[in-house]
């Protein structure tokens, strides 16, 4: 028998190659560079994801209703039927189903990818790490919200994957009527997206806002609240209205801005009759309240434009807007994907779908700050 001997060269390499199964032991890096396990940042962060999708932000569960269908159909009662005199021998005429509107929601997907090579997650601190996931799901909610905001500020109709539309709030377009309500009929060009003919906030304006939306029904059931959504410009504005004073554009104010129970202490000779609003509503701080309506400061309203919104409370179905996800419960809210490795925290993605549109057409109007012309379609940026 002949023996072969290998070379010694690849004799040593053979020898020098660990063989076997990779312990954890063996990876290149396996903590921060404050010694904080990798693996246990990415489950501390996995958990803060899962905490935050069942704390939505306020302003969002205020306007909407979260949704897993695609649409939905919406009675429209143009009008009650009349009762008829009986007769002897006659028939009454019958009564049939109102027609109805039928409104979608669309459905997109959103990502953003957290790319980060093993020598930054070697250097860097648990802090820094966990200060990028906060960022990513800050991003996310601010996503959210100015895409609820700009679908309730364009009364633009779209149409999701079934050819549904998409609305926003009455436009005065299209062949659809507001339904009456008490008797109250409404033309055909009726529509709650509304130019206030001035450059410069009244009290006017803030009443027409708010009777756009309670005489189609909305905000007057004790479980409702109308809302006006303004930046802290017009909310300033909003905190100087007196009743029986004259304020912008030679208007006089009906009613008294009531500060909320927010608001600092201050001194008054004058006596309140009823209640303040609270500082807050789910999460929501509100600075006062004129009329029935409390108003919300928020930055997110672009600055010229003033929102009367009616809600029912936190995801309650009466909101304007719907919220729609995805059926299966393992596609809905914010997902996080780890990346191919070695460490899940390298190349790991941030994702979440969602879509929005408007259901109650007429549980919101917008009011613009212009001199003349024609309404203007704002964009709420991300």
């Amino acid at each position: 028998m002949t023996y072969h001997r290998q070379p010694w060269r690849e004799r040593r390499t053979e020898m020098a190659r660990p063989r076997g199964y990779s312990t954890q032991g063996d990876v290149l890096v396996s903590k921060s560079g404050d010694g904080i396990d990798l693996n246990a940042i990415w489950d501390e962060i996995a958990q803060a994801a899962a905490v935050y999708n069942k704390h939505q932000t306020a302003l969002v569960s205020l306007l909407s209703f979260r949704t897993t269908d695609p649409g939905a159909a919406v009675e429209q009662g143009a009008s009650l039927p009349a009762y008829e005199r009986a007769t002897e021998f006659g028939v009454p005429k019958s009564i049939r189903q109102g027609t109805a509107l039928p409104v979608g929601y669309d459905l997109q997907d959103y990502d953003l990818r957290w790319a980060s090579s093993w020598k930054f997650l070697r250097a860097a601190t648990a802090k820094q790490i966990k200060d990028l996931a906060n960022t990513a799901m800050l991003a996310d909610q601010k996503n959210i919200t100015a895409t609820v905001l700009n679908r309730l500020l364009d009364p633009a109709v779209s149409a999701n994957e079934n050819s549904t539309p998409i609305f926003g709030c009455w436009s005065g377009t299209g062949s659809m009527i507001p339904p009456t309500f008490m008797g109250k009929a409404f033309a055909a060009n009726h529509q709650h997206y509304l130019v206030s003919g001035a450059t410069s906030l009244d009290s006017e304006d803030i009443e027409v806002l708010s009777n756009h939306v309670t005489e189609h029904g909305y905000g007057r059931d004790a479980g409702s609240r109308l809302l006006i959504l303004c930046g802290p410009n017009e909310a300033d504005v909003i905190a100087s209205f007196r009743a029986g004073q004259t304020n912008n554009n030679s208007k006089v104010a009906k009613h008294d801005f009531i500060p909320s129970s927010a608001a600092p202490p201050y001194l008054t000779d004058q006596t309140l009759v009823g209640d303040r609003a609270p500082d807050n509503l789910g999460g929501v701080p509100i600075t006062g309240s004129y009329g029935r309506a409390w108003v919300a400061e928020t930055p997110l309203m672009p600055d010229g434009y003033v929102a009367a919104v009616v809600t029912n409370g936190a995801n309650s179905a009466l909101n304007p807007i719907g919220f729609r996800e995805w059926p299966a419960p393992e596609y809905r809210g914010l997902r996080l994907i780890p990346g191919v490795g070695p460490y899940p925290l390298q190349d790991s993605f941030y994702q979440r779908s969602f879509g929005v549109g408007v259901r109650h057409r007429g549980a919101a109007a917008i009011l613009q700050l212009k001199a003349s012309g024609s309404y203007d379609t704002p964009t709420v940026s991300v």
